[in-house]
């Protein structure tokens, strides 16, 4: 005789139970306290926290069971961020979470993983700078979505005066661009070997009316302009949830952030290739991380390349004077 086994109904508290268990340790709101505008590794979280591996481990266990974490895969590493809200309990713990202020030491342990980072990004710069741009074209050169971005870019009909400021420019392939549509272009790089490439390509091309900058737009003295641009550079920031705001901070009233970025793959070869620490992104990451920054989502465009990549052209307005952008033909400049 084969006996069945009791059919379970799925009952609501349960739901409930687990998230009071989750957040019922200190340190597990800690987490979700860190990762409120960020992602990390368990083992990053685990030297955060001053823990062992498998105690982080047990922990994000009981909090992506309460559904408060998700994950996301980045090659071989799987990387730990909060969950959205799921009903107003689940909202109401976040919100409460989020005045909370962290412990000083471990903002400060935060604040090493992410200079950490930081190191890995610009040592690799340091070494490759000579064979970036190769290295880069395995995935996605400049001419493959040129045209696209020149075409997002136009369509905004800036004014004549008006400024341009382009972050990580690389070797300077899209500064000419630039140059001949604006009438001041500030180009900001924290990699002195990369900015030397981009000043030789500046003076090839004799360009007369672009400023090129040794500094870290995200830590340094802002400057602003009416259009930001980051061509492929997102994917090199320690933080780039944070780095939106830093960014929103450079747009000027009424201007506009462009961002040309790899959507999210399982390509960890680009790591060690091309120093990315982040494997592309989600559309609806970046989205939410500009509307976090007071940014509004404007023309998205969309290219898939031969080698299975895609590629994402984003326009992000600052509200303002000129927040609505006037499509049409746009002059350029001499």
């Amino acid at each position: 005789m084969t006996l069945r086994a009791p059919q379970l109904d799925f009952d609501p508290c349960d739901e409930l139970a687990a998230l009071c268990k989750a957040g019922g340790d200190p340190l597990r709101l800690n987490v979700l306290r860190t990762l409120s505008n960020d992602s990390f590794g368990v083992l990053e979280l685990a030297q955060i926290f001053a823990i062992g591996q498998s105690g982080m481990s047990h922990h994000l266990k009981v909090l992506a069971q309460a559904g408060l974490v998700a994950t996301r895969r980045e090659g071989n590493a799987i990387f730990y961020r909060r969950a959205l809200p799921n009903g107003r309990l689940h909202a109401a713990l976040l919100e409460d979470i989020d005045e909370l202020p962290l412990p000083g030491e471990v903002q400060a342990r935060i604040a090493t993983v992410h200079q950490q980072r930081a190191t890995v990004s610009r040592d690799f710069f340091a070494r490759m700078a000579s064979n970036f741009q190769a290295q880069q074209d395995l995935i996605a050169s400049l001419s493959q979505y040129r045209d696209s971005l020149l075409a997002l870019l136009d369509a905004l009909r800036f004014a004549p005066d008006a400024t341009a400021l382009e972050i990580g420019p690389g070797d300077g392939a899209f500064l000419p661009e630039l140059a001949r549509r604006f009438a001041r272009v500030t180009a900001l790089d924290n990699s002195p070997a990369m900015l030397e490439l981009a000043r030789q390509h500046c003076a090839s091309e004799g360009l007369d009316n672009v400023e090129l900058k040794l500094a870290d737009a995200l830590q340094d003295t802002p400057v602003t302009a009416d259009c930001v641009v980051l061509n492929m550079v997102l994917h090199h920031f320690a933080t780039p949830a944070e780095a939106f705001r830093k960014l929103a901070e450079l747009v000027a009233p009424g201007g506009s952030l462009l961002i040309s970025e790899l959507c999210s793959h399982d390509q960890n070869w680009a790591r060690e290739a091309c120093g990315d620490l982040w494997l592309g992104f989600e559309q609806d990451d970046l989205s939410r991380w500009a509307s976090a920054a007071g940014l509004v989502p404007g023309e998205s465009l969309y290219i898939g390349l031969k080698n299975g990549f895609q590629i994402q052209l984003r326009h992000f307005a600052q509200p303002g004077e000129r927040s609505a952008p006037r499509y049409g033909t746009q002059g350029t400049h001499p």
